[in-house]
């Protein structure tokens, strides 16, 4: 099978560096970058399937919702009778034109399709199998994910967990009273929750798929262009000196070492020093408890000098 066919999917929980690796790893020209379908806020024209919950968890047992619209997506079938009767704003129209052009140009260019999409962490499995994807996890040091929620005031609400049976048959059942005990208000105990769960769950992924791959966000950022060359060595992705320019001016120590709440999606930051901001956000007691709550996972991916 050629590399074409076999989409690439980039994915870990939010607020990881999907959105950077995922911008890093499409700088190839004969890659098409395609961002989040399961948003449960995407447009139509991307993925014309409903998705009703975040981190919609997709198997054999229900994939017959979602297969098809997924394949149309990786094949770059836009839909733009549906986007266009669907538009309620110039920021609808001028997404349109934008998310038209990249299907456009990866349908005629005939590029590898790149989804970067945080939401289908739980189903990274499926998509390798099913959709024979390549799959690249981004992990966070837990105190830095749970600092970056609480700077930009996102709560979670486990009800999007909760309301999926299959989800929790596969997956969280045994976190169930965690989650549903979790305050509302609760910042730093959900996404240390969320961390801890998203995680297990990709370590168990890895067990079953030693194909899948994990990169650390701490290790992407110290050391970006040799750690994106390896990447796109194991991708078969044409790692030129193109590529190279726009990983280091991404990355540049030129750039802000902290993003405004406003531009939660930008790309360009001294990704260095942005490892070591949740030192600066979090007391001494978050990162206690963060430690406390994520615990045994927390270990599989983080030694004890990196706290």
């Amino acid at each position: 099978m050629s590399d074409i066919a076999h989409p690439i999917l980039v994915t870990g929980a939010h607020r990881s560096g999907t959105t950077w690796a995922g911008k890093m790893l499409a700088a190839d020209l004969q890659t098409g970058y395609i961002s989040e379908p399961l948003n449960p806020f995407h447009r139509p024209g991307i993925f014309r399937a409903e998705v009703a919950h975040w981190y919609q968890y997709i198997c054999k047992d229900n994939e017959g919702l979602f297969i098809d619209a997924l394949r149309e997506t990786l094949e770059f079938d836009y839909h733009l009778l549906t986007e266009i009767r669907s538009i309620r704003s110039v920021k609808d129209f001028l997404r349109m034109g934008r998310d038209f052009a990249i299907f456009y140009n990866g349908l005629m260019r005939g590029q590898r399709a790149l989804m970067k999409d945080p939401f289908a962490v739980f189903s990274a499995n499926w998509f390798a199998q099913r959709l024979k994807c390549r799959v690249v996890v981004t992990v966070r040091h837990p105190a830095a994910f749970a600092g970056s929620l609480q700077r930009l005031g996102w709560s979670f609400d486990f009800k999007d967990l909760l309301d999926q049976p299959l989800l929790m048959r596969d997956h969280l059942e045994k976190y169930r009273d965690e989650m549903l005990s979790m305050k509302a208000d609760d910042i730093i105990g959900q996404a240390s929750l969320l961390w801890k769960m998203i995680y297990a769950s990709v370590h168990t992924s890895r067990q079953l798929n030693p194909d899948l791959l994990t990169v650390r966000h701490e290790d992407l950022s110290r050391d970006p262009v040799n750690q994106y060359r390896d990447l796109y060595k194991i991708l078969k992705l044409d790692f030129s000196s193109r590529v190279e320019r726009f990983i280091l001016n991404a990355s540049s120590s030129e750039n802000p070492k902290e993003l405004s709440r406003r531009k939660t999606h930008s790309i360009k930051l001294d990704s260095a020093a942005n490892v070591k901001n949740w030192r600066k956000r979090l007391s001494d007691e978050d990162v206690r408890r963060i430690r406390e709550i994520t615990g045994d996972v927390s270990r599989l991916y983080y030694s004890d000098e990196e706290w």
